[in-house]
């Protein structure tokens, strides 16, 4: 039996058109921490004194978290397209495809190949014409956490724990455990999505939000026994 693998997905800026930096799990974690918090209440405004204790300000939190295990040493006996890579890096490339998701893309620079392509120019000799520029705030590019075809949803990750285990003659790694704990976006953050992702983010968050209350109506077979088994007939 073949299992689908998970996968995260990002859409990096160029100057062009945005490069997809899809990274699949090599091996599907054993297990996963899925966590729920339940947001504060709102506070009392300005003209009341208590505030309903029951209210929330909107849905609640949603958070993963999972270990990844990476290794060269599969990728080369396995002789996948990717094997002439790990030869050469080891585990290193899924590494950086992994910490990249960490860092802001810069709308001025044109992402990642943007400021290689402007550090070119620099060394060249290029003043870019004196032109003045605004800096914009830096923004961190919708991912996607697509874990089977009944949850993907948009994730921000907000930690990245390394533990390098084996190394080749040049010290790249080749054996590494990953820790990756993911934060659900909300509708809300969605609102302020510009990237490629944008649109499909929405579309995934609506689409497994109502995944979920098909599935928890579904349950109610499994109610509906449970309360025939509590009769004592």
């Amino acid at each position: 039996m073949t299992f689908l693998r998970g996968a995260l997905v990002e859409f990096m800026p160029t100057g062009l058109i945005p490069i997809p930096n899809i990274i699949v799990f090599q091996y599907n974690p054993e297990s996963m921490s899925h966590a729920w918090t339940q947001p504060e209440a709102p506070t009392a405004g300005p003209n009341q004194t208590t505030t309903n204790p029951l209210a929330v300000k909107g849905n609640p939190g949603e958070s993963f978290s999972f270990t990844l295990s990476l290794d060269a040493a599969d990728s080369i006996a396995d002789g996948v397209a990717s094997a002439a890579l790990a030869q050469v890096s080891g585990v290193y490339s899924r590494l950086a495809a992994l910490e990249m998701l960490l860092f802001p893309a810069s709308a001025t620079a044109g992402g990642l190949l943007g400021s290689v392509t402007a550090g070119i120019g620099s060394l060249l000799g290029g003043s870019g014409g004196g032109v003045k520029r605004s800096v914009p705030a830096n923004t961190i590019n919708t991912v996607l956490f697509v874990w089977g075809p009944g949850r993907i949803v948009p994730v921000r990750v907000t930690a990245l724990t390394v533990t390098e285990r084996l190394y080749d003659s040049l010290l790249n790694p080749t054996k590494a455990e990953v820790q990756i704990t993911l934060r659900v976006l909300s509708d809300d953050e969605l609102k302020h999505a510009t990237d490629t992702l944008a649109g499909l983010a929405n579309a995934a968050n609506a689409y497994s939000h109502g995944l979920r209350e098909v599935l928890a109506v579904a349950n109610l077979i499994n109610a509906g026994e449970s309360i025939l088994g509590m009769l004592p007939i």
